[in-house]
């Protein structure tokens, strides 16, 4: 690799970088819930169904996470992104032309390995080799930022183009994206010519581990472990909360205009939640900053489950849910090399967060089991609130194993 870029390209490559997640998590995630209920009005298919394909790409996108992460580690991050970015457009455009479930299961799965190449594990990745693992927590904030504006300004779009040119035309516009912009931007961004130059080593000095080795390696650490435990936990809470809060809040007493109202709170204090961090945490360790976000979200499930069923008192329970959530994104994109070990970042942390994305795909089936066992979100919120104390468990003993 060659020398440091310098601080122009650095702007310049998470810019693009940024604008490319923003399109990325725009079309191919938030997309998703608009795109899936015109097609249950138009094809009669029922929501599991459609739903069940969602499932089948995220716990694709799950066994996808380490190979992902060790190609970018191997210098591969340009030709995979903007691949995989091209790819999904045309499955993208594929979806648009479906007329069976068995298709539509089929297309849902790769795009799935899509996600797991573009979405934000893998760009956390490519800008820990540009700038050093180290180096990196100023871009991943600023990455973080970007994402976080995606379901603002692509579901009012999205929504649009369903209304305008129907589900078909809106897809084949969102596969246009990814193909153009967000190809186009990640190829152009990642260099690998413009990586950090990796650390001259003295002659008795043995070579950085890579791949399995250092994945191997680093499960050898506590804190390892820690991580995961707290990260598929978080996934459990978090996946839960966001497939189930329209019909909890329901029950909890609001009508659906205060439910609106409610979630419409949640990505502004996402963004908001990263600026904070940016303005008066920028240096802060991160197992510290960690520890004392993950409290957040056990407090938000007991304010949920208790507090009256007003909107201004849900929604600001909303707001600091939002805040911690945006928040402990950042945290996650840094753990890795603060936390485990500054080796092998894509493979290291793709094997932390890929039984994070199976629990993201299996946990909303397992919070409607729940409710339908029990006959309501009571049981749902006791099952959330303990996976969000076995976060913090997970969490605060990987930071008390970690070596300052």
């Amino acid at each position: 690799m060659t020398a440091v870029p310098n601080a122009g390209d650095t702007r310049w490559f998470i810019s693009a970088l940024g604008a490319a997640q923003l399109c990325s998590w725009g079309t191919l995630f938030y997309g998703f819930p608009l795109i899936a209920e015109a097609m249950r009005t138009d094809l009669g298919w029922s929501k599991a169904g459609i739903y069940g394909a969602a499932t089948c790409g995220m716990l694709l996108a799950g066994i996808a996470a380490y190979p992902v992460g060790a190609a970018i580690d191997r210098g591969h991050g340009r030709v995979l992104m903007a691949g995989a970015s091209v790819a999904a457009g045309l499955l993208l455009a594929a979806w648009s032309q479906v007329t069976s479930l068995v298709a539509f299961y089929a297309i849902l799965a790769v795009l799935g390995c899509m996600q797991a190449a573009t979405l934000y594990e893998p760009a956390f990745a490519v800008i820990a080799r540009r700038v050093g693992p180290l180096g990196a927590r100023k871009g991943i904030t600023a990455l973080t930022l970007w994402g976080g504006f995606a379901s603002t300004v692509f579901i009012p779009v999205i929504q649009l183009l369903i209304e305008r040119q129907g589900w078909r035309g809106a897809l084949l516009g969102m596969a246009a994206v990814n193909a153009v912009i967000c190809g186009g931007l990640y190829f152009f961004a990642i260099n690998p010519a413009k990586d950090a130059q990796s650390r001259i080593l003295c002659p008795d000095e043995a070579a950085p581990l890579a791949g399995r080795a250092a994945v191997r390696a680093a499960m050898h650490k506590p804190a390892y472990w820690g991580l995961m435990l707290a990260w598929i936990s978080y996934a459990a809470a978090f996946s839960s909360l966001t497939y189930h809060f329209y019909p909890l809040l329901l029950e909890r007493g609001l009508d659906s205009s205060g439910v609106v109202m409610v979630l419409a709170v949640i990505g502004p204090a996402q963004v908001a939640g990263r600026l904070m961090i940016r303005a008066f945490a920028s240096e802060a360790p991160v197992r510290k900053l960690g520890s004392a976000i993950v409290i957040v979200f056990p407090l938000a499930v007991i304010g949920l489950a208790y507090a009256p069923p007003g909107v201004a008192i849900i929604a600001t329970i909303a707001a600091f849910y939002g805040a911690a959530n945006g928040m402990i994104t950042i945290v996650r994109g840094l753990a890795v090399p603060e936390m485990v070990t500054r080796e092998a970042y894509g493979a290291v942390n793709g094997a932390l967060v890929a039984p994070m994305n199976i629990m993201q795909a299996i946990a909303p089936l397992a919070a409607a089991i729940i409710w339908q066992a029990s006959g309501g979100y009571g049981a749902v919120l006791a099952a959330i609130f303990a996976g969000s104390l076995t976060l913090c468990g997970g969490f605060w003993f990987a930071a008390a194993r970690t070596r300052t």
